[in-house]
């Protein structure tokens, strides 16, 4: 039998409270800084990972290899999305939307407290715990701010917009803040740093829930479903002590680079035998299956885009480090100007920038680009972004206002493709499985992740002027042929845009 859902209890009726936020339903603003402070944690400590991993032992940090570091730093990325596909079956199923919020923060917030001791095993720990949690929290709370909107909502892409900058609110201050801590104080203050700021958001969460209505709180599993995830813990339980068990003895030996290679092949098999089994799956009508390939389509754009945007937190804090002289930004006060700081530009433009792109789709209303052609802009210009620093890449005195005209490029593209594909994946879905396809559309940022962390691995052993071409190519030549399937797309959604 169905699983019975939580009672409701906020009043959600009165025209008021639909509108308290800035236009918006009242409930935006718990999610908005619920994400926001799980964004600052998120990116906080994403500013430091591979810094810290590649700083000797001397200056506090773990000595890794560039190779070694970009092999940890891809397969813990691309986890965190990976895991949103299990994170949004649990809520659909068993948990609730709502619940998986709370329970992910709460595991977020002791992974980065957990990293913020020395020991090499509470880092490998801390990095475990905040994939396991980001990958509750992450799907269910995008698909939360949907489910505060009517089907026909024409304030739904707005408030995903509004949605989408307190994110980069987060992720403004975060790499400052920890950045700081990290960098000039002790690496582990930055991290702890990161677990503060966690904490925060899931205090505002749990307040905030009372404003929240029917929001994540309907469950469509039945008591099998329950029973099968008890089976599959146990036996990823087993699984897990008996590597565990092999490695302590020494019976295995397995570098990071091949336990990278090894996930990556199996990322490969999740995503073909996922988009089979979805495309072929009984009991959906024709119009669904119809919007499963438009998705398939979505889905193989947004990894491409993701392996060029994300390597803001591999090849590019790398580039920063190594061959931008970041002294020209020094000052009195701030003192040094560290790597970690230029992960803030993005969401300083984003910032600027996002209330400007959600007055422009309503603004055009009728005219209003298609979803694959604003996936098409944001190919081009994450692939202008590097195609400017070919001609400077082979420096090691760089200005650093390369960088900041890469990140600016970068986040025109991230404004016309990411806050577009969270509200695409609410409309094309259906109902009873959103949060599972919401996961789908962080599984395409899983497998961006582990190609840009990959590329990092290759940074100093591969010429960047090649390095920086090849991913700009890519991206810009996909960008333009996905104009050429912008009519055949909206036949696949049915005029959804």
């Amino acid at each position: 039998m169905p699983l019975t859902p939580p009672v409701v209890t906020a009043d959600t009726s009165n025209e008021r409270w639909d509108r308290a936020f800035f236009g918006h339903p009242r409930g935006l603003s718990t999610l908005f800084f619920t994400e926001m402070w799980e964004r600052f944690s998120y990116y906080g400590m994403r500013a430091l990972l591979i810094l810290f991993m590649t700083a000797t032992v001397a200056h506090g940090g773990l000595g890794f290899t560039i190779s070694k570091a970009g092999a940890i730093y891809g397969l813990y990325t691309s986890l965190v999305f990976l895991l949103s596909l299990p994170g949004g079956w649990l809520a659909d199923r068993i948990i609730g939307q709502r619940r998986a919020v709370l329970w992910g923060g709460a595991i977020i917030a002791l992974g980065h407290f957990s990293m913020a001791t020395r020991s090499l095993s509470s880092f490998y720990l801390g990095l475990a715990l905040i994939v396991i949690g980001t990958g509750l929290l992450k799907p269910n709370i995008s698909t939360m701010v949907g489910g505060l909107y009517a089907e026909k909502d024409v304030r739904r892409d707005a408030g995903f917009s509004i949605f989408y900058m307190g994110i980069n609110i987060g992720a403004l201050l975060s790499p400052l803040v920890c950045g700081y801590l990290g960098e000039n104080i002790d690496w582990h203050y930055g991290f702890g740093a990161a677990g503060v700021g966690m904490t925060l958001g899931l205090a505002q969460y749990v307040l905030g829930g009372k404003y929240l209505g029917h929001a994540g709180l309907s469950v469509n599993g039945t008591e099998s479903d329950v029973r099968l995830l008890w089976r599959i813990c146990g036996a990823a339980l087993v699984v897990a002590s008996v590597i565990a068990a092999l490695l302590f003895n020494g019976v295995l030996s397995v570098s990071a680079e091949g336990i990278s290679d090894a996930f990556g092949v199996m990322l490969l098999g999740i995503v073909v035998l996922f988009f089979v089994w979805l495309l072929t799956a009984k009991g959906y009508s024709p119009q669904e299956r119809r919007r499963f390939w438009a998705i398939l389509v979505l889905f193989l754009a947004s990894a491409l885009f993701w392996s060029a945007f994300e390597q803001a937190g591999s090849t590019l804090n790398l580039f920063a480090e190594r061959n931008t002289n970041m002294h020209t930004w020094d000052a009195p006060l701030w003192g040094l100007f560290r790597a970690s700081y230029f992960q803030s530009l993005n969401s300083l433009f984003i910032i600027a920038l996002a209330p400007v792109f959600a007055w422009l789709w309503v603004a055009l209303r009728r005219h209003e680009p298609s979803i694959t052609a604003k996936f098409s802009w944001g190919l081009v210009f994450v692939g202008l972004g590097f195609a400017i620093l070919v001609p400077v890449a082979g420096g090691t005195n760089v200005s650093p206002w390369w960088l900041t005209a890469t990140y600016f490029l970068h986040t025109i593209g991230e404004l016309c493709l990411s806050p577009v594909g969270l509200s695409g994946m609410t409309k094309l879905a259906p109902a009873r499985i959103a949060s599972l396809m919401m996961g789908v559309w962080f599984l395409s940022t899983s497998v961006g992740d582990f190609i840009g962390g990959r590329l990092a691995s290759v940074y100093g052993s591969f010429p960047l002027p090649e390095l920086f071409g090849i991913v700009a190519a890519f991206c810009i030549v996909v960008g333009v042929l996905l104009v050429f399937l912008i009519k055949p797309m909206k036949t696949l959604t049915d005029g959804v845009n």
